[in-house]
């Protein structure tokens, strides 16, 4: 394959490939040839959904029963014999009301302890959702506007396709038309040789 015939091929792919980019409409041909500086567009920004409604957190347990009836000694006594009973185990249900007691201060604590972990656990996640959704807003952001540069890269790149499609195309002219004047003068200087 010679030279001019590479020369054809490049155009002819350049020309089909200009053809394609014109057919998906990334091309206006009102524009003047020559790089084009993208601005970024402040008007398109990312879509951000609204954040849903927080739900309401299950109910605390409620402790009230057991905050009310740890103190077994207060139980009523009834009659001679459960009076005995109760002094005679006097010692036994003291210590139950002592550990009842430690109990219900645990338990109470626990459910304290609870409810300010996942508290603080919440706020820690908001937090940390906040940092990483503003990295993401930042980061589509900064998508959108190496979208809009590579758009306005590949008009540059199309219409200085076809500035050089148009001048070798005039190129390819003027050789034609030199070509042509040669092969005049060509013949002419033929017919002067014959006639002799």
């Amino acid at each position: 394959m010679g030279e001019g015939e590479d020369r054809e091929s490049v155009a002819a792919e350049l020309r089909r490939i200009r053809e394609a980019v014109r057919e998906r409409a990334l091309f206006e041909t009102t524009k003047p040839v020559g790089p084009v500086a993208a601005a970024p567009s402040s008007q398109q920004g990312t879509v951000t959904e609204p954040l849903p409604e927080p739900e309401a957190p299950p109910p605390r347990p409620d402790g009230s029963a057991v905050n009310a009836s740890w103190d077994v000694s207060k139980a009523p006594a009834g009659s001679f014999l459960g009076r005995w009973v109760r002094r005679v185990l006097s010692p036994f249900v003291g210590a139950q009301v002592a550990w009842n007691a430690q109990q219900v201060q645990l338990d109470n604590a626990v459910l304290d302890y609870l409810e300010a972990r996942l508290d603080a656990t919440h706020r820690h996640y908001d937090r940390v959702l906040g940092i990483h959704g503003r990295h993401i807003q930042d980061a589509n952001e900064r998508h959108l506007i190496l979208q809009e540069e590579l758009v306005a890269h590949v008009h540059d790149l199309v219409k200085r396709i076809d500035l050089v499609l148009g001048e070798s195309e005039k190129g390819r002219l003027s050789l034609e038309f030199a070509l042509r004047d040669v092969r005049n003068r060509l013949v002419r200087v033929e017919e002067r040789l014959h006639r002799g």
